[in-house]
């Protein structure tokens, strides 16, 4: 477990900060060499990267296993179109708000689920990621959410100085977003709340001897986790500018779980891989077979699985040890 766990391995080194600054520049540079609607596309995979890492921290670092975050995503989402559309709330007022309710909500709906555990959990937040299409078409939160026929929003324009476009002025947004969040899950997970995490997953009874509060630090964990997957969803609907109900479908929680495991479970970085996966790979089955797109898709997944059974992460993780044992020799 230790070998796969980001929150107790040593700090950068000089190799790894190296990367990073490499992987940062070849992100400020994305936006001027591709087309906008490319842009776009990376624009969505940086919002999919921050309800992962969310999704990670639950799953990944605490064991529980949820099957309803685009439930979380939803009401992000929804929040903030409901505060744009109906309130005039500047868009970037409406992402922390949106992250705040989602506590929230994760929070509340983390301490009933303290009773359940493993499948049983799975299936109480994959009711959660059902009926949310439905709530959100409920005829008396009609004036709200638009019902069946959503919300549209109008994309925000960019400060003139900059000269972006819209689509490359909201790719930085979330970029910076996604990095500050980053910046705080890292730390996070690395203190002893983060060790308090990963204790409760992998010896629950000796973390509760040890003095660990177990309820509090699960509770805390999901409603951690809502907040990470509702600014992402607030992110989204401004990129997308529309929200409706059928969006959120629990085909969109699915697929948060499948970015997780393909990305790396307890992996930081395997958030940016699983989202890269579940933004790019159904248009590339999509452009394989018009016909059986979805067929193209599973085999990839189930290539990916084969190839790579502790996700992309561990595979670079496993390609950067070997390459440092060849440098000793």
């Amino acid at each position: 477990m230790a070998a796969r766990d980001e929150s107790r391995r040593v700090p950068f080194g000089k190799a790894q900060l190296i990367g990073l600054l490499v992987a940062m520049a070849v992100a400020c540079v994305l936006p001027f060499v591709v087309s906008n609607y490319r842009v776009f596309q990376f624009t969505l995979a940086l919002v999919y990267a921050i309800a992962l890492l969310g999704l990670n921290m639950l799953t990944g670092y605490n064991g529980q296993i949820s099957l309803g975050h685009g439930a979380f995503y939803a009401i992000g989402a929804y929040v903030a179109a409901i505060l744009m559309d109906k309130f005039g709330v500047p868009y970037w007022m409406t992402v922390p708000i949106a992250g705040a309710v989602c506590l929230l909500a994760g929070f509340l709906f983390g301490l009933p689920a303290l009773r359940l555990e493993g499948l049983y959990l799975a299936l109480a937040t994959f009711a959660l990621g059902v009926a949310m299409p439905q709530i959100l078409k409920y005829k008396h939160l009609e004036p709200w959410t638009g019902g069946v026929q959503g919300i549209v929003i109008v994309k925000p324009d960019p400060p003139e100085w900059t000269g972006l476009t819209q689509d490359q002025w909201l790719y930085f947004v979330v970029l910076a977003t996604l990095l500050l969040l980053f910046a705080i899950g890292w730390n996070l997970l690395r203190g002893r709340i983060g060790r308090a995490m990963v204790a409760i997953r992998d010896q629950p009874i000796a973390a509760q001897a040890m003095g660990v509060n177990t309820a509090m630090v699960k509770s805390l964990t999901f409603g951690v986790s809502a907040m990470y997957t509702g600014i992402a969803g607030a992110l989204g609907a401004i990129v997308i500018q529309f929200v409706a109900p059928d969006s959120f479908s629990i085909f969109l929680s699915i697929s948060l779980v499948v970015g997780v495991v393909v990305g790396g479970l307890a992996s930081i970085q395997g958030a940016i891989y699983g989202a890269l996966f579940i933004q790019f790979i159904p248009n590339v089955a999509d452009q394989i077979s018009k016909a059986a797109p979805w067929a193209i898709y599973g085999i990839f997944l189930i290539a990916f699985m084969y190839a790579m059974p502790t996700g992309v992460a561990g595979l670079v993780q496993t390609a950067i040890g070997r390459l440092r044992r060849r440098r000793k020799r």
